[in-house]
């Protein structure tokens, strides 16, 4: 099959296509003829070796992180799907791979596609509907008329984040820029802040969850808006104890990432606050449930451009540019 790789961190001349060969589907895996894949900022830090400490990829490597397909075949035990089934998920760590024609996920990491979504929309949901919900369902437990800042709302995460806030019953604050006020606006944001000429911390007090994707400054600034017990959940970092004890890291590893996190716990403490670090995890049962609010009209994919395949890098060069409203995608069939 032909897939887009990598044969070490930080290549020159970006991803190349290549001959690879087929996966195979073990017992417990499904494989997917691959339609579409979405491409994510954190396709650029794995090509980057930004993770590499974490997550010790082996050469040459396959990228993606997003797939929308075709069941092809199950392995002996796969007992949720079929072949012809439509499908999409976010592959397990390790086992990513969607800039291909196939890839074998894992029944456990895998979901049947919302059925209003064609292939191109249904690859723009699994990794920012995932972390959206890991945030803000399983870390915050975001209640009815509590109130959240969400960082970068137009972007892939935001825009899924803001509509996911709205139907549990929150208000929502946001940041863009100018051009893309209405678009937050008709996700639910309530409060929409332009970074370019507002400042968020003058403007935004006493709130219940903060979802941070931005960098050291910001992270800061937002720990100080957050009500006493509020709590504040990174998806840019720094990584936290918790995160290197949840994945298994070595005992050097959890030190480092104790360091790394001491300074913002320790002002989190200060203020009363709660800080914690997610690197969202593959879960197909949560993916089902994402699932159910799209089938059910409570979220809608953004997308902002569509690549053909042999485009691949200039996809993963957008989306590095930092101005995608909403999600980018790779059409592979």
């Amino acid at each position: 099959m032909k897939a887009f790789i990598i044969d070490r961190y930080k290549p020159k001349d970006g991803m190349h296509m290549a001959e690879v060969a087929d996966p195979v589907a073990g017992e417990n895996y499904v494989l997917i003829r691959v339609h579409a894949a979405g491409v994510n900022l954190l396709d650029s830090k794995i090509k980057t070796g930004e993770f590499k400490a974490m997550l010790p990829y082996k050469f040459p490597l396959i990228m993606g992180h997003d797939v929308a397909g075709v069941v092809v075949k199950t392995g002996a035990r796969v007992k949720k799907f079929r072949a012809g089934d439509q499908v999409y998920a976010r592959p397990a760590d390790y086992r990513t791979g969607t800039f291909a024609q196939l890839i074998a996920v894992h029944e456990a990491d895998l979901a049947l596609m919302p059925d209003s979504l064609s292939m191109e929309e249904a690859a723009s949901i699994p990794l920012v509907g995932l972390t959206a919900w890991q945030a803000l369902v399983e870390k915050a437990n975001l209640k009815k008329g509590q109130k959240v800042f969400i960082q970068a709302g137009s972007g892939g995460v935001g825009t899924f984040a803001i509509q996911l806030a709205k139907h549990l019953g929150a208000t929502v604050a946001t940041t863009t820029s100018a051009a893309n006020i209405e678009l937050v606006k008709s996700l639910g944001a309530d409060v929409v802040i332009d970074y370019r000429t507002q400042d968020f911390e003058t403007i935004l007090n006493d709130y219940d969850v903060v979802l941070n994707s931005q960098d050291a400054k910001t992270l800061e600034k937002s720990l100080r808006i957050l009500k006493p017990g509020g709590k504040l959940i990174s998806i840019s970092g720094p990584p936290d104890v918790e995160f290197a004890r949840k994945t298994g890291l070595n005992p050097l590893l959890k030190i480092l990432m104790f360091l790394l996190s001491f300074t913002t716990k320790r002002k989190a403490r200060r203020l009363g606050v709660d800080y914690s670090f997610l690197f969202m995890w593959a879960d197909g049962s949560q993916l089902s449930k994402i699932t159910d609010l799209i089938n059910s009209g409570f979220i809608r994919p953004v997308i902002d451009k569509v690549f053909p395949f042999a485009r691949a890098n200039d996809a993963l060069a957008y989306v590095e540019n930092g101005h995608a409203k909403g999600k980018v995608i790779i059409k592979v069939t």
